[in-house]
């Protein structure tokens, strides 16, 4: 199964759904999609409501492999099922999405211009579960707000150094050091950024590889040369908090770069929808991305 998984994700077009908001991200994602925080009580009820919200997006007839690679999930997901499977199961064995598990557990505080993440509890046991529930990779997060090189490097050494971690636990890992949209030196920051990803790349074995999830750069094709790199499965690209059509705009000006969005995917989706509505608004909203990703 690992095997076809990597040959989807390497040769497969279509683009990666990011369903993994966590604890800090879940109430802002809930209010958008029409649930308030008056209608649910505790972290519990309130991750209740987002799964069902997930639960949904996952089983409309719009969501399938057709379009989509990959699904990024929250832990508390791949630790729940749909309609009576383990959520990673699901995705794969009926939707045919290669299963991703967020492993971070949130920022640290800034330090020359960027948040390194925070150290990760439990990260072998964690990835140790990862594996038993069918998960094919990870993917965790930082972010650089302006082109300081100490805290760029910072953050690229930090990435990979947890990569070789993932890596040895038999997963293909996704590094996301995100660059901030407002960061005022963007595309000096994405200089400095592609350098150091490219001198961790020395140290990373073509088998398996890593994957990257990086924000839309201000130069199209900018990461043309990670996109080629032989020890890179794929480059993805986050929204950012572009809006869906700006996401769209600029993904499709970056070839081989592919979409995983979020909040860009679910805009537009609302629980008060009847399920024609929703999944009008959900096929609608996986076509444009689709198509943005595989110019």
């Amino acid at each position: 199964m690992h095997q076809e998984q990597l040959e989807k994700v390497r040769f497969g077009k279509g683009f990666i759904a990011a369903l993994d908001q966590s604890g800090g991200s879940t109430p802002k994602a809930l209010g958008l999609y029409g649930v308030g925080s008056d209608q649910f009580t505790g972290d519990e009820e309130m991750f209740d409501r987002i799964h069902e919200m997930r639960s949904r997006i996952i089983t409309s007839p719009s969501f399938t492999g057709e379009r989509i690679l990959g699904a990024i999930l929250f832990e508390n997901t791949m630790d729940r099922q749909i309609e009576g499977r383990d959520t990673g199961d699901y995705l794969w064995s009926v939707k045919e999405v290669v299963p991703f598990l967020k492993v971070d557990q949130g920022l640290a505080e800034a330090a020359d211009g960027a948040q390194r993440m925070k150290p990760i509890e439990g990260l072998d046991a964690l990835l140790e579960r990862a594996v038993a529930k069918g998960m094919f990779g990870t993917k965790m997060r930082s972010v650089i707000a302006r082109a300081d090189p100490n805290g760029v490097q910072a953050v690229a050494d930090q990435q990979f150094e947890v990569a070789h971690r993932i890596l040895d636990a038999g997963l293909v890992p996704i590094i996301e050091p995100e660059i901030d949209i407002g960061c005022p030196d963007k595309a000096e920051a994405e200089a400095l950024l592609k350098a150091a990803i490219l001198a961790s790349l020395d140290g990373v074995d073509e088998d398996p590889p890593v994957m990257l999830k990086l924000t839309l750069p201000e130069e199209d094709g900018f990461y043309g040369d990670l996109v080629a790199h032989p020890k890179v499965l794929r480059v993805v690209a986050l929204s950012g908090g572009y809006s869906r059509d700006d996401a769209n705009e600029r993904l499709a000006r970056n070839p081989g770069v592919v979409a995983s969005f979020s909040r860009a995917l679910t805009e537009g989706l609302t629980a008060q929808q009847s399920d024609e509505e929703f999944d009008t608004a959900l096929d609608q909203s996986i076509k444009s991305i689709f198509e943005a990703s595989i110019t």
